[in-house]
C-alpha cells in the first residue's frame, strides 16, 4: 500500500481546528507548523483528505527532497524524482519556489532548471515564491512548489488543484465575501453538530449557513468539483470511486436541520438563495430579508425546529475596515447584544471581529477561540458558551 508525506494547507491559526479534522478521518497528524499540518497517508486517505477537509486551502504531496549545493546537483537529483507518476505529457506545469540561506537562490533559475527535466509543458519559468496557500493551481494546471532552505531542496506537487476554499457552488456574492475554509473553522469551533437550530443574522451571500447546513447533513465540501490528483498518471480510480461512494454513504441530504440566514440587503438574500440552491441544501435553509433588530428564535416546525430550543447564532459583522456598514458600527453591534439578550437565552454566540472595541458594543461575554486573518485584516473568532 503507497504511504504518502503530506501537508495540508490552511490560514494561519486554523491548524488546530485542521488537525482535528485530519483525525477524524482517521489520520494522525505528524506536526502543525504555521500555516498547515504535516501528516502520512495512504492514496484513499489522500483522495479523502481532499474530499472532507472543510478548513484546508489544499493538500500537498511531498514527491522528493535531496541535497542541491549547485545547479549541476539540482539537475542530477530532480531528475530521479519518478515524475512519470505525477505528471502526464502534455500537462501544463507551473512552478512555486522558494529559497532561503541557501547557495542557490535565484529562484527564477531554480523552476527553469527544474522546468529541463518535466514531462509536461512548463507554464512559467520563474519561480514565484513558496507560498503554499498561495492561489495557484487553475483548472488543469499542475503546480509544482520547491522549496530550498540550506542547500536542501524538497519538492511538493499539489494534490487538490484549485484551492479546496472552491467548492463549486458560490458564483453569487455579497460585499466582502467570507472564504469557505474560515466559514466551516468558526463553525466547527463551536461544536454544533445540526441537532440545535444555528442562524447568522448578517449573512451576506450565505457563506456561513450554506457551511453550517453541509456540515449538519454530512454533506463532503469537495463533492462538486475535481482535484488534480484526477489528472495523475498514477490515479487509481477504483479508490477514489470507494471514496466517493463512502461520502455519498455518509451524507443525509434529507435530515430536517434548522438554518436561519437572514440580512437586510435584497441582493444578499438573492445571492444566499442561488448559492443554497447550487450547493444542493436549499431545502435546508430559511432565508430572510429582515433587519437585525427583527431577529427572533425560529419557531416550531421552521425546518424541524423544536419550538425556541437554544442553538448558535454565528455571524461575520462589518469589520469598518474595508467595507462600510452605511451606518454607525457601533450601533450595529449594540443591536446584535440587545437582540441576543432579549430573545436568544442560553444559545451560543459567535462573532468574527477585527475590533475589540466594536465587538465590545455587545456587551456579550465572548472569548476568543482562535485567532486568524481574512482578507489580510488580523481578526478573532470569539464565542460564548451556549
Amino acid at each position: 500500500m503507497s504511504r504518502h508525506e503530506c501537508f495540508a494547507v490552511c490560514t494561519p491559526g486554523l491548524e488546530t481546528i485542521l488537525a482535528a479534522e485530519l483525525r477524524g478521518l482517521g489520520v494522525r497528524p505528524a506536526r502543525s507548523d504555521r500555516g498547515g499540518v504535516s501528516f502520512a497517508a495512504t492514496t484513499r486517505q489522500l483522495y479523502a483528505a481532499n474530499l472532507f477537509l472543510r478548513t484546508a486551502t489544499r493538500v500537498l504531496v511531498r514527491v522528493a527532497s535531496f541535497d542541491a549545493p549547485t545547479f549541476a546537483a539540482l539537475e542530477r537529483e530532480a531528475r530521479r524524482v519518478p515524475w512519470g507518476e505525477w505528471i502526464a505529457s502534455g500537462t501544463r506545469v507551473a512552478f512555486r519556489v522558494g529559497s532561503t540561506a541557501s547557495r542557490l537562490y535565484h529562484t527564477g533559475a531554480i523552476a527553469e532548471r527544474l522546468g529541463g527535466v518535466v514531462p509536461g509543458e512548463v507554464e512559467r519559468a520563474g519561480g514565484e515564491g513558496d507560498d503554499e496557500s498561495s492561489d495557484g493551481a487553475a483548472a488543469g494546471r499542475q503546480v509544482v512548489f520547491a522549496r530550498v532552505v540550506r542547500d536542501r531542496v524538497t519538492i511538493s506537487l499539489d494534490a487538490s488543484g484549485e484551492p479546496l476554499f472552491r467548492r463549486g457552488w458560490r458564483q453569487a456574492t455579497a460585499k466582502a465575501p467570507l472564504r469557505e475554509t474560515l466559514a466551516a473553522a468558526m463553525i466547527l469551533a463551536t461544536g454544533w453538530d445540526g441537532s440545535t437550530p444555528f442562524i447568522d443574522p448578517l449573512c451576506g451571500s450565505g457563506t456561513i449557513a450554506i457551511e453550517a447546513a453541509l456540515l449538519a447533513r454530512g454533506m463532503a465540501p469537495g463533492r462538486l468539483r475535481e482535484f488534480a490528483f484526477q489528472r495523475w498518471p498514477s490515479f487509481e480510480p477504483g479508490t477514489w470511486a470507494s471514496v466517493t461512494g463512502q461520502a455519498a454513504s455518509a451524507a443525509r441530504p434529507e435530515r430536517p436541520v434548522t438554518v436561519l440566514a437572514a440580512d437586510r440587503d435584497p441582493g444578499a438574500v438573492r445571492a444566499t438563495c442561488g448559492n443554497a440552491e447550487r450547493a444542493g441544501i436549499a431545502d435546508a435553509l430559511d432565508v430572510r430579508h429582515q433587519s437585525l433588530g427583527e431577529l427572533e428564535p425560529p419557531a416550531a416546525g421552521a425546518v424541524g425546529a423544536a419550538a425556541r430550543s437554544a442553538g448558535w447564532l454565528v455571524t461575520n459583522p462589518p469589520y469598518g475596515v474595508r467595507v462600510q456598514a452605511g451606518r454607525d458600527l457601533r450601533d450595529l453591534y449594540a443591536t446584535l447584544g440587545a437582540v441576543v439578550r432579549r430573545g436568544f437565552s442560553g444559545w451560543g454566540v459567535g462573532l468574527l471581529v477585527a475590533n475589540a472595541a466594536l465587538a465590545a458594543q455587545s456587551k456579550l461575554r465572548l472569548a476568543a477561540r482562535f485567532r486568524t486573518s481574512n482578507g489580510g485584516i488580523p481578526v478573532r473568532f470569539v464565542a460564548s458558551l451556549p
